[in-house]
Formats: structure tokens, C-alpha cells, sequence
């Protein structure tokens, strides 16, 4: 049998400022009603994992609880022992997770009022293979539930920036829409991380954003008179950088690489690990849509991530940006995490590449 992660959520927690985990309710989360049934005595070594589940929805949305169904997965090799659930707020790199036992349905408490989550479902089967994500599911949490509107605005559309200076960018979007009524928006801040400032609000569907100097992401809330908030827009990236000398320096040095990744290991167990990788841009050219490929040293498999997408084939992975962060000025860097399983060896990867050229291990 897979080792589970017991009856309460497991936060896995990559940075200060986490929120209390939620905790899983109903007979799935205590396995009472379902057999237990004997793994084999060793790993089976089959290829084929459970397929993902598909269909993921939010069933009900309260203020402190959201409830989740979903299609069951197909087993690959072997039957399917257990699903787990790993959620994260919007603009945050905390991941928790969940077992939500053999159902197709199980709820998520201890939330917090106005929030933006976003779940996704995995299966695992009686010899700990883990299927594939399933399709994200992103919900905000009303405000109340006891408050006469408990429906959020929708998200506003097509946040873009314009006239972008040192000092300042005017940002620009689409009206949200609500039952009731939209009674402004507020326009955040966000540093890449885990932070997001406010910066103020408007009745409008512009705002006049401080810039300042270096890479700036900016995204957008709809908010009502019941104070429910709306999921975020998209996020859009100011870059104001100073002009390079009009004569580059004379080197005979030979050039540097066009990038440097650096790999640490910040929490470990047995079976299982979360990891950090940083992409710096070591080139003179802003790197647009990067992607990172390079291959483990052991039997490691990826199972989450955040700050990023990976797709993996047996230890060759391949990392790429999210919306935010996909494209790196010369000099900058970014930082994704991921969350991961093993078995034999997890020794740290080797032969890292950004777009095919090689980059040096920071």
C-alpha cells in the first residue's frame, strides 16, 4: 500500500505567511467505509500510472469550504488506492494537500472569506504510481455567508498597459459584471513571490500604476457592495530598464553562458522532496517564453508545481514559465517549485539547457 498522508491536510510549506491548512470532512476523508486492500511485497515496476481525473468541479462554494467532484480515473497497472487534492491560493507559493480517499467527491475546509483558490486532483494506485494533474479548478470565496449577495462579480477582461515610463503605466480593462453590483475595482501589485500590494481602487476601468524601475506585474479585482471580490484578471509586466552605453566594453574573455540555474533541495523525506530552481538570464537579450530542460540524477518523478508548468519523461524534464514570469530581462531572475517523489536515488539533475544552449549550474 502507498504511504498516505492521513486524514488532515498536509501543508507543505515553501515560504512564511502560509494560511492554516483546511481540513478534509465526510466518510472519504476517514476511510472507514471502504476495505484495505494488501499491496503487493515489492514496487510493481509498470510504466503506466492511473489516467488523471477528469471533469474537476467546484459543487458548492462557501465562505470558509469549497466542495469538489470529478470523474474517476482509469487505472493503469494496478487498481486505484486513493485521490489526492493540492491546492494554493492565487499569487501565493503554498501548497497543501489532501487526501480525499477512494470517492469522487470530498469537500476542503478551514478557507479563508474572499479568496482565490485553485484545486487540482491526482490519483495514486495501490503502488503509489501518481496520475497526471488533473484540469485546474479556480474559485473565489464569497465574503459571508449569511450576507443577502454572496455571488461574486466575474473576473475583469483583458487588463492591458499602455503608455509605460519610468514613473508610471496606465492600466485598462474590461467592466466585470455582477448580480447586483460592481462598486469599483482594486488594482494590485504583485512581486513574482508570494506578495501582492494594493495599490488602490477605482470606480473606472483605469488607473494610473507607479512603475519605478525593473520588472513590474500588475492584476485587477472586481468588488461589490457586499465586499465579495472577483477571481484576478490576467496579469500584465511593466519593464523600464536604463539604456546601454552606446559603445560596449572590449573583452578577449570568452563570452559568458546565456543563463545559470541554480537547484536546491529545501525540504526532504523519505520517498519524497520540494525543490527550488532558479533561472537567471545571464545573456545580453531578454529571454521570451523560456524554457529549462534538464535531467535528473536518479528515479525522481515530478508530481506538482507552481510558479511554472513541467512536463517529464522518464528523468528528462522540461520547466516552463508561468504568465507571470515567462519572460526574463537580461540580469533577471525566476524561481520555480516543485514537488516531487522517489524511490531509488535523489541525486540532483545535470545538463541544464535553456532553449537547447547550455547554462551554467549556478
Amino acid at each position: 500500500m502507498p504511504r498516505r498522508p492521513g486524514t488532515t491536510i498536509a501543508a507543505v510549506l515553501l515560504t512564511a505567511g502560509a494560511l492554516a491548512a483546511g481540513v478534509l470532512t465526510g466518510p472519504a476523508a476517514h476511510g472507514s467505509d471502504r476495505p484495505v486492500t494488501a499491496g503487493p511485497s515489492a514496487p510493481n515496476p509498470s510504466p503506466y500510472p492511473p489516467t488523471a481525473p477528469a471533469g474537476p468541479a467546484a459543487t458548492a462554494v462557501h465562505a470558509a469550504s469549497v466542495s469538489l467532484a470529478w470523474t474517476a480515473s482509469r487505472p493503469g497497472c494496478c487498481p486505484v488506492d486513493h485521490y489526492e487534492i493540492h491546492y494554493s491560493l492565487a499569487f501565493d507559493d503554498v501548497v497543501r494537500s489532501a487526501d480525499a480517499g477512494n470517492a469522487t467527491a470530498t469537500t476542503i475546509t478551514g478557507l479563508a472569506p474572499g479568496h482565490e483558490y485553485t484545486f487540482r486532483v491526482a490519483a495514486v494506485d495501490v503502488v503509489d504510481h501518481r496520475s497526471a494533474s488533473s484540469d485546474p479548478v479556480t474559485v473565489v470565496t464569497p465574503a459571508s455567508d449569511t450576507a443577502a449577495d454572496t455571488t461574486p462579480p466575474s473576473a475583469p477582461a483583458g487588463l492591458t498597459t499602455t503608455a509605460v515610463t519610468s514613473s508610471g503605466a496606465v492600466l485598462s480593462w474590461s467592466p466585470s459584471t455582477d448580480d447586483v453590483g460592481v462598486v469599483g475595482y482594486d488594482v494590485y501589485r504583485f512581486d513574482g513571490w508570494y506578495t501582492s500590494t494594493l495599490l488602490g481602487s477605482t470606480a473606472g476601468t483605469t488607473y494610473v500604476a507607479p512603475t519605478g524601475g525593473g520588472r513590474i506585474l500588475f492584476y485587477v479585482r472586481a468588488r461589490d457592495a457586499a465586499g465579495n471580490v472577483s477571481i484576478a484578471s490576467n496579469t500584465v509586466t511593466t519593464v523600464t530598464t536604463t539604456p546601454p552605453p552606446t559603445t560596449p566594453p572590449v573583452t578577449t574573455e570568452p563570452p559568458a553562458p546565456a543563463c545559470a540555474v541554480g537547484y536546491r533541495v529545501t525540504s526532504a523525506w523519505a520517498g519524497g522532496f520540494v525543490a527550488e530552481v532558479t533561472v537567471t538570464n545571464a545573456g545580453a537579450a531578454t529571454l521570451d517564453g523560456w524554457s529549462l530542460t534538464f535531467t535528473y540524477g536518479g528515479d525522481q518523478r515530478l508530481t506538482a508545481s507552481w510558479n511554472g508548468d513541467f512536463t517529464q519523461s522518464g528523468p528528462d524534464v522540461t520547466l516552463t514559465g508561468a504568465s507571470w514570469n515567462r519572460t526574463l530581462a537580461a540580469g533577471a531572475s525566476t524561481t520555480v517549485g516543485v514537488l516531487g517523489s522517489w524511490r531509488a536515488g535523489n541525486a540532483p539533475p545535470t545538463g541544464y539547457a535553456v532553449g537547447g544552449r547550455p547554462c551554467a549550474a549556478a
